[in-house]
């Protein structure tokens, strides 16, 4: 008889890098108010996104996991500079064992997510979130997250400033870039 896999939860950490700033002047830079929003209270949204503010990382066996300008990184969770998350996100379990997510997020490393292939808003942290996120419980992050750089780019300000967005990299500080070989096994 086989025994049953273990079940590990899956988190996502949500970061409203503006501290509220974006919320309050999305009226003025995008002309429209975003505080109707849907998504959970507290929600770190516009004109923020790691399009614009907001940053995720994924929370699995014990680590904290998450992408940008310096590549995969982990550090344990809230362990980076930018303290606890302003949201957590329940996403359900996972039957993945940290082995195999080891091995994927090291494919991930060399190939989609290089340090180099970060775009602050076509391919940020949010698409690794949402990617590893379908890998682990078969679910996406939230709409109000991956949605948003194009609602930001949808607009004449967005459009503007979006020579100036592209060449912003983000790597949030304390985190350790990922490698197989990071005292893990």
């Amino acid at each position: 008889m086989e025994e049953p896999l273990a079940l590990h939860p899956v988190k996502l950490y949500v970061y409203d890098l503006s501290k509220g700033m974006a919320r309050r002047l999305s009226p003025l830079m995008l002309g429209k108010s975003t505080a109707g929003a849907p998504g959970p209270p507290r929600q770190p949204h516009p004109g923020s996104g790691s399009g614009a503010g907001v940053h995720t990382s994924i929370i699995v066996h014990k680590d904290e996991f998450f992408y940008g300008s310096g590549g995969i990184s982990s550090c344990a969770p809230g362990g980076t500079l930018l303290g606890p998350p302003d949201t957590v996100v329940d996403l359900g379990n996972t039957e993945v064992t940290e082995e195999i997510f080891l091995e994927y997020l090291s494919s991930l490393g060399e190939s989609v997510f290089r340090g180099e292939s970060y775009n602050l808003f076509e391919h940020n942290c949010n698409t690794f979130s949402n990617e590893v996120a379908q890998f682990l419980t078969g679910k996406k992050i939230p709409s109000y997250i991956t949605d948003l750089p194009s609602e930001v780019l949808a607009t004449p300000f967005g459009q503007a400033l979006r020579p100036l967005l592209d060449s912003i990299q983000i790597q949030p500080p304390g985190g350790n870039t990922f490698s197989r070989h990071n005292g893990q096994s």
